[in-house]
């Protein structure tokens, strides 16, 4: 009996020793299991919140866009403005011009100031057309014309055979017909002019006396 005792004493510790191992190792194995599924878990939690992140990142991000938009724009308008400003200042500005300058060209304009301007003037078509230089179309559209007006006041100016010549664009204006004798003694200091092609021959035109062109002749 005391034998039967202790052999089953020694079973039960040895079944005993067996199992506890057992145990401890499947615990282990469920943390193990457990463990990617928190980290999962709290990857998915991450997730949302970045992308709720960037959600809000987006608006802002098109918010700047226009916001740098108007910006450039409003820096775009100021460039241009000053620029306007410049070139009317420099319109404002008037060359000096010696007193000895003053006097030629003063006698010169006088000197063909008509006195009965229909009887004094004569068109080119009446002159048998116009054979001086012509100007290229395409420099001509962009400095003469209507739109394009210019004082002749400060310009390089000449004196040939007698007529008032002046240069402008790069071209030499000479003056063929004589001036009408009801415009101002200093239209040519202070009026605004142009040069136009009609009637197949050039003429200088005074924005103030608008129907009324003067025949010239251009030369480089």
């Amino acid at each position: 009996m005391k034998i039967i005792g202790i052999t089953s004493t020694a079973l039960l510790s040895l079944l005993l020793g067996i199992a506890a191992p057992a145990h401890a190792q499947h615990e282990q194995q469920g943390e193990k299991q457990d463990h990617p599924q928190q980290q999962q878990s709290k990857h998915e939690q991450a997730k949302p919140e970045a992308e709720h992140a960037q959600r809000q990142r987006q608006p802002t991000q098109k918010q700047q866009q226009p916001q740098r938009a108007q910006q450039q724009q409003r820096q775009d308008q100021n460039k241009q403005s000053q620029h306007r400003a410049q070139q009317q200042q420099r319109g404002n500005q008037r060359p000096q011009r010696t007193r000895e300058q003053q006097r030629v060209e003063r006698s010169a304009w006088q000197q063909h100031r008509s006195q009965h301007w229909d009887s004094d003037h004569r068109s080119w078509q009446q002159r048998g057309g116009y054979n001086g230089y012509r100007i290229p179309d395409e420099r001509f559209r962009g400095f003469f014309g209507q739109g394009h007006g210019f004082r002749i006041y400060g310009l390089p100016f000449l004196v040939v055979g007698g007529y008032p010549r002046f240069q402008y664009g790069g071209y030499w204006f000479s003056m063929v017909d004589p001036w009408p004798e009801y415009w101002a003694n200093d239209w040519y200091d202070t009026d605004y002019v142009y040069v136009t092609y009609v009637d197949n021959g050039y003429y200088l035109f005074n924005r103030r006396y608008p129907n009324v062109g003067i025949a010239i002749s251009i030369s480089m």
